[in-house]
């Protein structure tokens, strides 16, 4: 099996190729290295990654012409993993044509390839295709039509194309809404890697709005575990797409989870309250319902473990390599 993996030096995309490598599978790495956050963190990913002789890596960018073209041509391919994405809510209200290139016009670029090569897609949607939900859980079934943010829409209309070109095109396509994702090797943008970051640096932690909002997180073997069942449930079934949340089910307010985090590092954060942020919402929290059902998949590492382990990955490596 060859496995093709886009956003390779992303979080997640390392993640799953490290994991993929560890089980003597083929794979081809891309990633366009973009400094949307530390290039150098990156960098480090790819280091690690090319210690494996089953691993190729090509920097290209998935929404040019010439990415759909090389792989076509050059490149014998049975599953794609596409996490390669404009990441983040905020900054898709002022820049939406970048989203549009790098999460519309990019996703098609992928289908072509599924479509051609009959290979399996994996891809990465969000939660916040759920946009202002006010259920106790969020299940896969819930109405997502109503988005709010460019992000999120982008993320809601991979899921609609493909759907539509798995249903005609002969490959299986599954989408994983993420919830929060965090662990080793994870994104210095995101409030576990920073809020850690911060205190342990003695500087101001910015809290938007009350603080009060609920969020559930996600350890990153749990995701890990999560894709590893796809690829071997869907490995021979065609037309087929479904969506799946990757999520925990375990809720956290953000100045709870500062207090966690402090208690864990044995330091009092400095805090500062700021405005509430343009498309920030007040909850999430996942069903893992079907994920239990169909993929017989549970999530195990709950927020305590999970941080302590993150926490040991930053003082002996993170901190060096931001």
């Amino acid at each position: 099996m060859t496995i093709l993996i886009t956003g390779c030096a992303g979080f997640i995309g390392f993640s799953i190729t490290r994991d993929l490598l560890s089980k003597n599978i083929k794979v081809l790495g891309v990633d366009n290295l973009n400094d949307y956050y530390s290039t150098k963190l990156k960098k480090e990913r790819l280091k690690e990654l090319k210690k494996n002789i089953n691993f190729k890596f090509y920097k290209k960018d998935c929404s040019d012409e010439n990415f759909k073209k090389f792989f076509l041509k050059n490149k014998k391919i049975s599953q794609v993993i596409h996490l390669a994405a404009e990441v983040g809510v905020r900054n898709s209200y002022p820049k939406p044509n970048i989203y549009f290139k790098n999460n519309i016009k990019a996703f098609f670029n992928v289908l072509e390839i599924c479509k051609i090569k009959k290979a399996n897609l994996i891809f990465a949607s969000s939660s916040s295709t759920y946009g202002s939900s006010k259920k106790k859980f969020f299940k896969e079934s819930d109405d997502t039509s109503k988005p709010i943010s460019f992000y999120a829409a982008t993320k809601k209309c991979n899921e609609v194309m493909a759907y539509a070109y798995a249903k005609n095109y002969e490959f299986s396509a599954i989408g994983l809404r993420f919830f929060n994702v965090y662990g080793p090797w994870g994104r210095p943008d995101m409030s576990i890697y920073k809020f850690t970051d911060l205190m342990l640096k003695n500087k101001k932690i910015s809290i938007y709005g009350t603080g009060k909002q609920v969020r559930d997180f996600t350890y990153i073997d749990d995701v890990l575990n999560l894709i590893n069942a796809i690829i071997i449930k869907y490995k021979n079934k065609k037309n087929c797409f479904e969506v799946f949340n990757s999520g925990k089910g375990e809720c956290i307010n953000i100045l709870n989870l500062i207090n966690l985090i402090s208690s864990k590092l044995k330091l009092k954060p400095k805090l500062q309250q700021k405005s509430k942020q343009i498309g920030d919402v007040n909850f999430t929290n996942s069903s893992s319902l079907k994920i239990n059902k169909l993929l017989k998949v549970k999530p195990e590492i709950g927020l305590d473990k999970g941080i302590d382990q993150f926490i040991n990955w930053y003082s002996s490596i993170g901190k060096y390599i931001k």
